[in-house]
C-alpha cells in the first residue's frame, strides 16, 4: 500500500469514526470505505483513484471541506472527490438525478469509484438492508444504481459484470 493509500485510509477511518452502515447488521461505515477500495485497487484503479475511493463521502458526511482534501493529499485526489460528493444543500431527489445525468461526464478515476461504490452498496443491501426501506424503496435503489452505472464512462467497464451479477442477485433477493 503506498503512502498516499495509507494516509488516505487513516483519514477516511479518524473521519469516520462512530458512523454506521444503514442496514440491519450496523457495520461500521468504514467497512464501506474498504470495500470500495479493494474493489477499486481489484479493478486497476490507480493510487489516485483507491485514495479517492477511501475518501469519497468524507466531504458529505463528515464536514471535511474540499481545501482540506486538497491540502491533504492534492489537487488529483481532491478533484476526483470533487467529481464523487453530491451537494447536500440539494433535495435528494435532485441529488440522485443529478448522478445519473453527470455520470457520462465523470472522470476515468471517478467513473471507476463510482461503478465500485455502486457494487458496495448493492452487496450491503442483498446482506443487510436498511432497516427502514421497504422493498419499493429496495427495488429502485437497484434500478437507480443500475442506470447510474450505465451511464458511467467506459472506465467502468471492468466493473459492469459484477455489478450486473450484484443487480442480479439483488433483484432475486428482494422477489
Amino acid at each position: 500500500m503506498t503512502d498516499l493509500i495509507t494516509a488516505a485510509r487513516a483519514f477516511a477511518e479518524a473521519a469516520h469514526a462512530g458512523q454506521t452502515r444503514k442496514g440491519a447488521a450496523r457495520e461500521p461505515y468504514v467497512v464501506h470505505l474498504e470495500e470500495v477500495a479493494g474493489y477499486v485497487a481489484g479493478h486497476g484503479g490507480s493510487d489516485v483513484a483507491v485514495a479517492a475511493a477511501w475518501l469519497h463521502d468524507t466531504v458529505e458526511d463528515c464536514g471535511v471541506t474540499p481545501d482540506e482534501i486538497a491540502a491533504r493529499f492534492g489537487p488529483e485526489v481532491a478533484a476526483v472527490v470533487a467529481e464523487l460528493t453530491d451537494d447536500k444543500a440539494r433535495p435528494k431527489a435532485e441529488r440522485k438525478r443529478l448522478q445519473e445525468i453527470n455520470a457520462p461526464g465523470k472522470s476515468a478515476d471517478a467513473a471507476l469509484v463510482k461503478a465500485c461504490d455502486k457494487l458496495s452498496n448493492l452487496r450491503a443491501l442483498v446482506e443487510s438492508p436498511p432497516v427502514h426501506w421497504d422493498r419499493a424503496r429496495r427495488h429502485a435503489y437497484v434500478d437507480w444504481a443500475e442506470r447510474v452505472v450505465a451511464a458511467l464512462p467506459a472506465a467502468a467497464d471492468p466493473v459492469r459484470p459484477a455489478l450486473a451479477a450484484a443487480v442480479a442477485r439483488a433483484r432475486a433477493a428482494l422477489g
